[in-house]
């Protein structure tokens, strides 16, 4: 199989399984007869960052497939930036309940994902 195909299949596969984790439904959960989370906070926060890995593989297979240079700047601000942003969410939902050192810590380093993210695009992390 070619490269770029393993490239569009690996991110294929981590948009979809993003995508179900980031929603985490109870019937799905029950279907498959894995064991549920406590709350959903977990499993969503690794769905941001597998479909996070999904765009930096889709940035990849159009950017850089065959140079061997791995995802670069591009891939870390696409996997940083939908983490940071899912944790986010959850902070500001108010649907998770935590501590005020809690909240700190967390919303600290949603601030550093996506502070990291914004400089890594100011420098052009966009381009290869």
């Amino acid at each position: 199989m070619r490269r770029v195909t393993l490239l569009a299949v690996d991110a294929a596969i981590n948009l979809i399984l993003g995508v179900v984790l980031m929603a985490f439904p109870d019937r799905l959960v029950a279907l498959l007869g894995v064991p549920p989370a406590p709350g959903r906070f977990y499993p969503s926060l690794l769905g941001g960052v597998l479909f996070g890995i999904g765009i930096a593989l889709l940035i990849e297979r159009r950017h850089g497939a065959g140079n061997g240079n791995g995802l670069g700047l591009a891939g870390a601000v696409a996997i940083n930036l939908c983490g940071g942003l899912v944790l986010g969410f959850w902070l500001v939902s108010g649907a998770v309940s935590l501590p005020m050192r809690g909240v700190l810590f967390l919303g600290a380093i949603v601030l550093l994902l996506l502070g990291l993210s914004m400089a890594e695009l100011a420098r052009g992390g966009w381009r290869r």
